[in-house]
């Protein structure tokens, strides 16, 4: 007696289809299963076992032989429960494979015949609809990111008896769910709540239109970590696809049950100084996202950037250069999305109060190892870098006529488009995504402008790779300013930029 169920496990953030194929013979009393398991896997046979007898099932004493395949994957997780207690019963000959056809299932099994949740559900989704599934069994708490799929039936089960209901029956109960969008409106501050700080707004808007990494330095009490929550109000709405791309990430680390339905805002990422590397980027036995990737098409804020342990802030570095990380384990390699926006607020010293001689109170060699901590290879993957002064008391007033987050987002939205319609015939979507071929294409410069970049270079002891980050601001300035050309004000700006950390850190020399 032979029975196949389909299911599916994640790799990645991607879900790959496997196949739990159950065969029951003659022979010695045993329940065998293969197909390059995890212990976790391997442990499903007991609580499958007890599922099954808790729930009015008894199993034939016979040899049963379960395998998962393709048996080149890896197997991890509980999800496999439930597939396999309805292949046996299945190849028990209790529900026929006419009744299976179509069908795609997913859960774990507590010992009483419950189906608990799992992570990954809407990955999985999509993947099941891509092959050709027509009905998707699902735990209940599943059942909201399941259904983000369109044209896919999802039967939402809390036990194994619903699912055997299901299948001999055709019914099952269901409650009504509707996606509250109201429930979902973020508490997010608003640039008309920030007074003062005008260089820095203005650093912000130049960072958003153009996807540029951004740094702030300045003393405590600045407002840095406000800014830094302010940004994601003045980034452009999510479009459909960016919006099923990251709840995935999202469903695979187990966070989406805790959103009401499709995650329709920009993530903002705020993770502890303290994290490490591997919860930054991502890992572990079973690789899973790591705060860079959850912060995909969004924000992710390093606060008091200097405290972060100095080998986990290099393993930024490629991420924030190809917008994806690669994993290698011994199961195989891995790959998650980490395009983003980074986001760093630092103090200048120990005590945050450098250069103020007045109020700081760490000698010169301190503060060189405060600010060593950063390393000039990842300071060269920031964009614009600014200085953040102390806020007069005369702009504290609440009063202050200050632009809203709404307006500032408007003028992104046309500069990204100017971006969009630039970049339309290639793979490219923002200026700091530009390559050596698109800066000589988009970011000529007359002699001029190119005798004075070379004094600048010279001077400021830029790098090839500051250079062209360099040129990428300019570009985005430029279309700020509604220019086809890059002109000596655009690279003046973009230059002051950069003199901020070039300051801080040649100082320490």
């Amino acid at each position: 007696m032979y029975a196949k169920v389909s299911t599916a496990i994640i790799r990645g953030v991607d879900s790959v289809l496997v196949s739990v194929e159950t065969d029951i013979s003659q022979g010695l009393p045993c329940i065998e299963m293969v197909g390059l398991l995890a212990s976790e896997v391997k442990e499903s046979k007991n609580r499958v076992r007890a599922a099954l007898h808790n729930s009015g099932f008894t199993i034939p004493i016979k040899r049963i032989t379960i395998n998962i395949s393709p048996a080149s994957i890896h197997k991890y997780g509980a999800g496999f429960d439930l597939p396999i207690a309805i292949s046996m019963l299945s190849a028990m000959e209790m529900i026929s494979k006419e009744q299976l056809e179509g069908v795609a299932m997913i859960g774990e099994l507590s010992l009483e015949g419950k189906v608990l949740p799992v992570n990954g559900v809407l990955s999985m989704a999509l993947s099941m609809k891509e092959q050709g599934a027509k009905v998707f069994i699902v735990p209940v708490e599943n059942e909201r990111e399941a259904r983000l799929v369109p044209d896919l039936c999802v039967v939402p089960v809390a036990s194994l008896n619903d699912v055997i209901t299901f299948l001999q029956d055709g019914e099952v109960v269901t409650n009504p769910w509707e996606d509250d969008l109201d429930a979902r409106k973020s508490m997010v501050p608003d640039f008309r709540d920030i007074n003062g700080q005008k260089l820095v707004r203005r650093a912000c808007e130049v960072a958003v239109s153009g996807m540029h990494n951004f740094l702030m330095i300045g003393p405590p009490g600045a407002g840095k970590s406000m800014i830094a929550k302010a940004i994601p109000s003045i980034l452009p709405p999510m479009n459909k696809e960016e919006q099923i791309e990251v709840s995935k990430i999202y469903s695979v680390a187990g966070l989406l049950r805790q959103e009401s339905g499709l995650i329709r805002n920009r993530p903002f990422r705020s993770p502890h100084h303290t994290i490490s590397s591997a919860g930054l980027v991502g890992g572990g036995a079973v690789p899973h996202p790591g705060e860079i990737s959850l912060a995909h098409r969004g924000v992710l804020f390093l606060d008091e950037l200097p405290e972060f342990h100095r080998a986990t802030l290099e393993v930024l570095r490629q991420p924030m250069e190809e917008g994806h990380v690669n994993i290698a384990r011994n199961s195989g390699n891995y790959t998650f999305p980490s395009d983003f926006i980074l986001v760093a607020a630092m103090n200048p010293c120990n005590c945050g109060y450098y250069p103020d001689m007045s109020r700081c109170r760490c000698n010169p060699s301190s503060v060189q190892r405060y600010m060593g901590k950063i390393s000039q290879p990842l300071l060269d993957r920031i964009d614009i870098a600014v200085q953040v002064s102390e806020v007069p008391f005369a702009d504290l007033d609440l009063k202050s006529d200050n632009e809203s987050s709404e307006e500032i987002r408007k003028r992104v939205l046309y500069v990204q488009e100017v971006q969009r319609e630039r970049f339309k015939d290639t793979s490219l979507v923002f200026n700091s995504q530009m390559g050596v071929e698109e800066l000589e294409r988009y970011c000529a410069l007359d002699k001029k402008d190119m005798k004075f970049m070379e004094q600048m270079y010279q001077k400021m002891k830029l790098t090839a790779r500051t250079y062209h980050k360099v040129l990428k601001v300019a570009r985005t300035i430029a279309d700020m300013d509604g220019s086809l050309k890059i002109e000596k004000k655009h690279l003046m700006e973009a230059l002051m930029y950069r003199s901020v950390d070039r300051g801080y850190w040649e100082a320490m020399q």
